[in-house]
């Protein structure tokens, strides 16, 4: 019987070393096989922006009941004044299934993760007034493809971002200052949405700050497209910041792919291209900070729906390879949705969540004062 079961064991090392054996040497085709969607993509009309004037278009939007954007956690006082902003908030990539490139408006467990997302990112900015539009947004494996039909499925989510604007725009007051944000996919389109909407018009001089997080900004090929520069101090307003968090040590390999399939917003290939790192902690880009620079991370409680604050936990440097270094692993219970590579894509707002409430605080209170001179 005892070298029955040492020979299970050793059979279960075997399977087990040789799954760890294929993921090494095949992860970008098993992850293809996984998540790239294996159906014909599905041509759909676009949606005119009077749509997104229907309250059920939105994740959350002023006066909405349950608006996912207005939690806090349990420990974080309401802000004492509220913030005459409009926050445009774009939520990450909440559809993962395979059979279809675009996610449907209706779709049931997209919808709520995306619910979920909302809660925990956009809620640093709720001292604003938050818009947060439902889309009918890529697959994951559309970023994890060079097909044509992720093409066609970005396109098609980026027409529904562009109408949701549209809304967004026709409800602002004369003048009221803006904050663009995003994560991941979000963050993907609203580069993309600042070229065709912020370059150039006088949404500019209203403009607080983007945090385009999650998505590399390309400094050759994007940024000078987006109409504005990145924040050079931490008190500036009308720029933008951006990172890619991990921990150490760190595998970048598949994210580095991911990023040279595209084309950067001057339609030229940003494969190799350096991209902007700011650090949360300081809001500068390209410097560190210890721990003891994190006002708060939030740590979640995905079955509660809900979430703690551990402060001065996390670090965050960044590195000669443009990604945001947090170090070690933190010991912190942050579920399972760390991705291979130590990669902290799901975290890159919540890591530093009580840091990104401060800084939009910071520049918007910057942008106010300097309306009153």
């Amino acid at each position: 019987m005892a070298r029955k079961f040492l020979y299970v064991v050793a059979g279960l090392t075997v399977a087990v070393l040789t799954a760890m054996l294929a993921l090494w040497y095949w992860s970008e085709e098993l992850t293809e096989m996984a998540f790239v969607p294996g159906v014909s993509f599905a041509q759909q009309n676009a949606l005119p922006p009077e749509s997104w004037e229907n309250p059920a278009m939105w994740v959350g939007r002023p006066g909405m009941k349950d608006d996912p954007s207005a939690w806090l956690p349990p420990t974080i006082d309401p802000a004492k004044e509220r913030l005459p902003v409009a926050v445009f908030f774009v939520h990450p990539t909440s559809y993962i299934a395979r059979d279809a490139w675009n996610a449907a408006l209706d779709d049931a467990v997209s919808r709520d993760r995306a619910n979920l997302f909302v809660q925990g990112m956009a809620s640093p900015f709720n001292a604003g007034e938050i818009w947060a539009p439902r889309y009918r947004q890529a697959a994951v494996g559309a970023f994890l493809t060079a097909k044509p039909e992720a093409a066609q499925a970005i396109d098609l989510a980026y027409r529904d971002v562009l109408a949701a604007f549209e809304i967004f725009r026709r409800h602002l007051q004369p003048s009221q200052p803006i904050a663009l944000v995003g994560h991941s996919q979000g963050a993907f389109l609203l580069r993309r949405l600042m070229r065709d909407r912020i370059a150039g018009t006088p949404l500019t001089g209203r403009l607080v700050g983007a945090w385009v997080i999650g998505w590399p900004v390309s400094l050759a090929h994007d940024l000078p497209k987006m109409g504005v520069p990145a924040c050079a101090r931490a008190d500036e307003t009308g720029c933008v910041q951006s990172w890619l968090s991990v921990a150490d040590p760190a595998d970048t390999e598949m994210l580095q792919k991911a990023y040279a399939r595209r084309i950067g917003l001057d339609a030229q290939s940003v494969a190799g291209s350096p991209f902007l790192c700011s650090n949360p902690l300081t809001g500068v880009p390209d410097t560190a900070a210890g721990a003891e620079a994190n006002l708060g991370t939030l740590v979640p409680d995905f079955k509660a729906r809900t979430g703690s604050m551990a402060v001065q936990v996390v670090p965050a440097a960044c590195g000669p390879d443009h990604f945001l270094h947090i170090g070690p692993p933190p010991k912190l219970d942050l579920g399972a949705y760390v991705l291979p590579g130590n990669n902290y894509h799901l975290y890159d707002m919540t890591l530093f969540w009580a840091n990104l409430r401060a800084d939009f605080e910071r520049r918007t209170q910057a942008w106010l004062a300097k309306q009153q001179k």
